[in-house]
């Protein structure tokens, strides 16, 4: 209940703040659009039908009926006899017999031309009370100060009628006379009774039919056992916000209160609906958003979902600058000239925002061609780092030494950027040189046991790998090592990188030969001579090759490669994790 009687206090505050604003506007509502060119020379307001309407209304209301008479076509001395009382008749049968919409009133000097009406006339609606009819029309005539707008001697005349037909259906009549002859901020106290009631009565008509409309989807989620895609928790409030006062907008309209109040409020009440609305359209597509991307990300799409997200912000700025040009439409602005403005200034942000939109673009394309996704390991230039988040300006990297950069998308959308996570393997390439007097028999027998080795390695890739004689350099013989290593994992790699060269010294070493020293180290002794006894042993290993006729040059025979392919261990028997 505590929640229920905030949400009554509420509308107990929107319908009392509606009123009260109507009452302590100086000027209509409709006049805000108004440029400084365009006020009104008539000191009463009378250049426009929308000022004549609104200022009869006003004055009226505040009891001022000898300052009403002067909205009235009448002559002077009618009108200083009888046009009070007139006045005071012509704002009960408008308060309770006007059909129309003082929106559509022309706020220009001329008026707006309609069909079937004279150019000096203006047909504002209809005033209706029992079997009388006529329609409230101004006309366009000479006054003090220039042209002015009054309401026509031909409605005038219906106006008593009116009025009679008026006082038998008023409910004034059946209440106690202290509801009806005390008023606050202009209006009778038994009206503001009627909106205090009307507020519980409609939150809680909100609540049941929001209640009435889970129960379908209450009733399919458990019986047929289908998931349902929106949470109704989080749309609850905004559709409860909207029923309700859709159903207190209803309300009111049966209370009929006085015209001016009653525009005020259903200008309020809609700008609320459309913030309802708004509130709610936001909640679903949020919903059916995350929704789609859940699912994207399970089907492992994963630049859908971060285009997705990407569109779910654009959505969520676009439906937000609706709802504002909704609003200030409901409140009367004109906005054929905003939207006309905002086209001219939407031109001139463009050029002024170049490198934004440019951004905004690239971030979209990153995203439509999926070259990269959150979660990737990239290089961009000579940078190196993890994606985290692309946003519609620029995409955060973290970087390994847990940095943040932030590159724009636009420079991102041109740049060279190269995916380490797609990688189906990981390349090993190095260049190895041997000292100045190995010989060709030593060379031979490292280069084929490093042949041997790739064979042999169950985390190497053997077609692809090679072991190559490829330069005589100033300070050494250069063999080059290539061959890709059988993971995706970075830090796996390296460990078996770190294998395979410690297996290659090994070879070096038992060949006899060995890695030439860098030509720019200073030694104060010379360089060891090889290894006499090794050097032997290889050169009778590499001449039973030669006797066999079994040289491993180019390649290991087919027989042999089936024989010892992955057949060497890893991680090695001595490591700690070689038995596990």
């Amino acid at each position: 209940m505590g929640s229920f009687l905030k949400r009554a206090v509420f509308f107990c505050c929107l319908a009392i703040g509606a009123t009260a604003w109507g009452q302590s506007l100086p000027s209509p509502l409709a006049k805000a659009s108004a440029t400084p060119a365009e006020a009104a020379s008539d000191p009463l307001g009378r250049d426009t039908p929308n000022g004549t309407v609104f200022g009869f209304l006003q004055a009226a209301q505040s009891g001022n009926y000898s300052t009403a008479a002067q909205y009235l076509q009448m002559p002077a001395a009618r009108r200083q006899t009888e046009g009070a009382d007139l006045a005071s008749k012509l704002n009960v049968v408008v308060n309770n017999a006007f059909l129309g919409s003082l929106k559509k009133i022309s706020n220009e000097p001329g008026g707006t031309p309609q069909d079937g009406v004279p150019l000096d006339q203006q047909n504002i609606g209809m005033l209706s009370a029992g079997d009388v009819e006529t329609s409230l029309v101004l006309v366009h005539m000479a006054g003090p100060s220039g042209r002015i707008w009054l309401v026509s001697s031909d409605t005038l005349a219906k106006v008593p009628e009116l009025y009679d037909q008026v006082q038998v259906s008023q409910v004034e009549g059946h209440l106690p006379i202290v509801l009806v002859k005390h008023q606050f901020l202009g209006l009778a106290i038994w009206y503001w009774l009627a909106l205090l009631l009307a507020i519980p009565c409609a939150a809680l008509l909100g609540r049941v039919v929001v209640q009435v409309l889970w129960l379908p989807r209450y009733f399919w989620a458990h019986y047929r056992k289908h998931p349902i895609v929106i949470d109704w928790k989080t749309i609850s409030k905004p559709l409860w916000l909207l029923l309700s006062t859709i159903i207190h907008r209803i309300f009111v309209g049966y209370l009929r209160i006085p015209l001016l109040p009653r525009h005020y409020y259903f200008v309020l009440a809609g700008v609320v609906v459309i913030i309802g609305f708004s509130w709610l359209l936001l909640q679903i597509m949020q919903q059916l958003m995350w929704r789609g991307r859940q699912r994207a990300i399970l089907s492992g799409r994963m630049g859908t979902s971060s285009l997705m997200l990407l569109g779910q912000r654009i959505l969520k700025a676009a439906i937000v600058l609706i709802a504002i040009f909704a609003i200030l439409g409901a409140l009367g602005f004109n906005m054929t000239t905003a939207l006309a403005g905002l086209g001219i200034g939407g031109i001139a942000v463009a050029f002024a925002a170049q490198k934004t939109l440019e951004n905004l673009l690239g971030g979209v394309s990153l995203l439509g061609d999926e070259v990269i996704r959150v979660g990737d390991v990239c290089r961009f230039g000579d940078r190196v780092g993890t994606v985290e988040d692309i946003s519609l300006r620029s995409t955060r990297i973290r970087t390994p030494d847990r940095t943040e950069l932030s590159i724009p998308n636009g420079s991102l959308a041109t740049m060279n950027v190269e995916n380490l996570t797609r990688r189906d393997k990981i390349l090993f390439n190095t260049k190895l040189g041997l000292h100045w007097e190995t010989t060709t028999d030593q060379l031979r027998y490292v280069l084929a046991q490093i042949r041997r080795l790739f064979y042999e390695h169950a985390k190497v890739e053997t077609n692809s790998a090679r072991a190559r004689l490829i330069a005589f350099s100033d300070g050494a013989i250069m063999v080059e090592i290539f061959c890709y290593i059988l993971t995706l994992d970075g830090n796996e790699a390296l460990a078996i990188q770190e294998d395979l060269l410690l297996r290659i010294m090994d070879i070096v070493k038992n060949s006899g030969t060995a890695f030439t020293s860098p030509p720019q180290a200073l030694y104060q002794g010379r360089d060891s001579a090889p290894d006499k006894e090794k050097t032997a042993a290889v050169h009778e290993e590499v001449q039973k090759w030669r006797d066999a006729g079994k040289m491993p040059f180019p390649d290991f025979a087919p027989e042999e490669i089936a024989k010892i392919r992955d057949s060497l261990p890893y991680p090695p028997p001595d490591s700690a994790v070689g038995g596990k």
